[in-house]
């Protein structure tokens, strides 16, 4: 029997139930409760979708007492993920220019939930991550992305280098964001099919990733400043591709 997740925040527990999510419980914490109109709206999606509604005691929160719960929690079945080679052929039937993100070994689980948040904002069909050394797929990353984990597939792959590969052989372009470049972002042609690569928050992207990659796209900082942060290259990046299909290629 697979692991049940606990799920919490008022906005997170929202965006599941919407998504068709199976949430099997919600408890309610008898001392936090504050009524405002999205725990109104929880509350009539609730009872809407017949979820089990349960007000506890503070110690069922014992747990969550770091987290930023909003004195709400459900517990729902783990999230399922996906495998590129079986998502591509579709995105294609049903007409997609594909826009796809692969993470090498971000770790860091409020970058992973920003990352995703920002790339349902910005049309991306997918995310592809590696099955080892990458942020938990859980509460804490449905919390840190708002909930919107829901509303993107998450393909796990056991080889980063042959997935690549595969997506090149698609058509895809394999664009990785590095300072290792002397090509700024928005000079990169995003107009077509697309695979961006964002890096480790330390280390980068692997470098046999940066050989294989089509093209490697540059933000400028100023002097001082080594880098940006990953999640927000990734909003900075992903909005230029934004941009472009909107605007340059109409």
């Amino acid at each position: 029997m697979k692991k049940l997740e606990i799920i919490y925040g008022i906005h997170p527990l929202i965006e599941a139930i919407q998504s068709k999510k199976n949430i099997r419980k919600i408890f309610f914490h008898k001392e936090l409760i504050q009524v405002s109109n999205a725990y109104k709206k929880l509350i009539n999606i609730s009872k809407k979708e017949n979820i089990i509604i349960q007000t506890v005691p503070k110690q069922k929160f014992h747990k969550l007492k770091n987290k930023n719960h909003q004195g709400v929690f459900g517990i729902i079945s783990p999230i399922k993920t996906y495998s590129i080679v079986d998502l591509l052929p579709v995105f294609y039937e049903n007409g997609k220019n594909p826009l796809l993100i692969i993470l090498d070994r971000i770790t860091d689980v409020r970058n992973f939930g920003s990352i995703i948040r920002t790339a349902v904002c910005a049309g991306v069909d997918a995310i592809i991550i590696p099955n080892k050394n990458t942020a938990h797929i859980g509460s804490d990353s449905i919390k840190t992305s708002s909930g919107a984990l829901f509303k993107i597939p998450i393909c796990k792959e056991k080889s980063i280098k042959n997935t690549i590969e595969l997506l090149i052989n698609y058509g895809l372009k394999i664009v990785s964001a590095t300072e290792k470049s002397n090509i700024d972002w928005y000079n990169i042609d995003f107009s077509g099919p697309t695979a961006l690569i964002l890096g480790n928050e330390e280390k980068g992207i692997s470098p046999i990733y940066l050989e294989i990659s089509c093209e490697k796209a540059k933000i400028p900082v100023i002097e001082g400043i080594s880098s940006l942060n990953v999640s927000v290259a990734c909003g900075i990046i992903l909005y230029e591709v934004f941009r472009q299909r909107k605007f340059i290629t109409k």
